[in-house]
């Protein structure tokens, strides 16, 4: 960097921190507390960014963002678009790719190598919500510094300094916290890290269990949930013989009811998957050759595989950011309505952060690539503008499976809202069905399998309204179709779509 422009830089990020942008960045405190912080971080601000510039490894300083996945991707256009990325947006990351649409990562990219598979640079960020690829050439075109496989190992928040694994030291303003989440493992005492077990979370865990797939005979997937459910969908592409294992009654227990879920369970048997349902591991067993060759149950029984892939959930990675406050909970880091810790000038979003959730008076902690688009889109416009208004965020999930060329049928559905209360299903999977979630009269939650466009942009209206439904009427109507309708008549006028 020229010494004319680290003088401009310097001189913007003095201006730009110490006026524009000082009432957002910290959390609100006693006035006289707010003072105090806000006087020391002006103090800072000037050692920070004029003395030993050269002392520090990365050369954009006012903002850092900690981790490369969803959030980041989004929390970098967002900056972009408000003119504050250039020169002054690091990103550090532990992976050796720019941000990118994880989801894919347990579909597209699993499919067999003859049906298309998605592959990088496809679907770096932000093509997942219709918007620009973001390849490591926009991030150098924009002005943000990246660095790759070097994540941060601690911090020293009264500094504001980062350490990585490589020892470098990064300075910041303002720090945001997009770590995300790791997979849940199995312990190594029972086999968890054998040659042949997998874990998703980067594309190197997905080309590594492509690499197994590719020999792979017999595949096991332990876990019920949304990884379970879309690696099995993707091993039926490649024509293994799948076994899906999981300790509840049925698939997805979380959201799906007992009906639900047996619809989905036939049809993935009709894709020859079996299933052993309530089941609990005693460990992986490891053929002579040192790769793991069966699971062993714990009623003694016994289920040969060659590849083995594990998907039983994940943990928030908070460390090394303990001290700016975790909630004990739902795990992660406590933030409030705008993505602010306890601690002044640092932020938290995506997975890792656990915020109010405004229409249903709780704090949550959503891993879902939604909340991960959005929490970095509003955190990023509360820091570099005006605005106050609190994160108020309406739980969506949705899955895609079977989606690869020659499938017989594919499977997308979609939920919105709140899964209380009784439920109410309409539709006999042929292909289409509905679930409704009623409580105290509300229409709480809805999720739609194979819906239209049109069909899937009602649910958000009718999950963020909570109309007073005719329960009744809802249980007599005689396809999805009908059943939507009458959802949407009771939509109060403003809200009527």
């Amino acid at each position: 960097m020229s010494t004319a422009r680290k003088l401009k830089l310097m001189a913007s990020v003095s201006n730009s921190l110490s006026f524009k942008h000082g009432l957002s960045l910290w959390c609100p405190q006693s006035p006289s507390l707010h003072r105090i912080r806000h006087s020391s971080a002006r103090n800072f601000q000037r050692r920070g960014f004029v003395v030993a510039y050269s002392s520090f490894a990365n050369e954009n300083r006012e903002f850092v963002i900690v981790g490369g996945g969803n959030a980041a991707g989004y929390a970098a256009r967002t900056f972009v678009e408000h003119g504050m990325a250039d020169g002054r947006l690091c990103i550090v990351s532990k992976e050796a790719y720019a941000p990118y649409e994880r989801p894919a990562l347990t579909k597209g990219y699993l499919f067999p190598l003859d049906k298309k598979p998605a592959r990088l640079p496809g679907f770096h960020t932000c093509v997942g919500s219709g918007g620009e690829r973001q390849t490591p050439e926009w991030y150098k075109e924009k002005g943000i510094e990246m660095i790759y496989q070097d994540p941060v190992t601690s911090i020293d928040i009264e500094k504001q300094t980062l350490t990585t694994n490589s020892g470098k030291l990064l300075k910041y303003g303002s720090l945001i916290v997009a770590t995300g989440c790791t997979a849940s493992r199995f312990p190594d005492k029972i086999g968890g890290n054998l040659p042949g077990v997998h874990y998703i979370r980067d594309v190197a865990d997905a080309d590594a269990l492509i690499s197994s797939l590719e020999k792979a005979k017999k595949v096991v997937v332990v876990g019920g949930g949304y990884i379970g459910m879309e690696v099995a969908a993707a091993a039926v592409g490649w024509k293994l013989d799948t076994t899906i294992i999981f300790p509840e009654n049925h698939l997805l227990q979380r959201l799906f009811t007992p009906s639900l879920a047996q619809r989905y369970e036939q049809l993935y048997q009709l894709n020859g998957v079996k299933f052993v349902k309530g089941a609990s591991i005693k460990n992986l067993e490891a053929g002579s050759d040192g790769r793991v060759a069966a699971v062993k149950l714990e009623d003694g029984s016994t289920i040969d595989a060659d590849t083995i892939v594990i998907g039983i959930g994940a943990k928030p990675t908070a460390s090394p950011f303990e001290r700016v406050g975790l909630n004990s909970s739902v795990g992660g880091i406590q933030v409030d309505g705008q993505f602010r810790t306890s601690m002044p000038g640092i932020f938290a979003i995506g997975d890792v952060a656990a915020f109010p959730l405004k229409m249903y008076d709780r704090i949550a902690r959503v891993e879902h690539v939604d909340h991960a688009r959005r929490s970095a889109q509003h955190c990023v416009k509360a820091l570099l503008s005006a605005q106050t208004h609190t994160y108020d965020y309406l739980p969506y999930f949705y899955s895609r499976v079977f989606e690869y060329e020659g499938s017989p049928r594919k499977v997308w559905w979609q939920f919105f809202g709140d899964n209380v209360g009784e439920t109410i299903e309409i539709g006999n999977f042929d292909p289409k069905i509905a679930t409704f979630w009623i409580d105290s009269g509300k229409l709480k939650g809805v999720l739609v399998e194979s819906g239209s466009p049109e069909e899937f942009q009602l649910l958000p209206t009718l999950a963020r309204s909570q109309p007073f439904v005719d329960k009744a009427k809802l249980q007599q109507a005689s396809s999805v179709e009908e059943a939507l309708e009458i959802a949407r008549a009771a939509l109060p006028v403003e809200a009527a779509v």
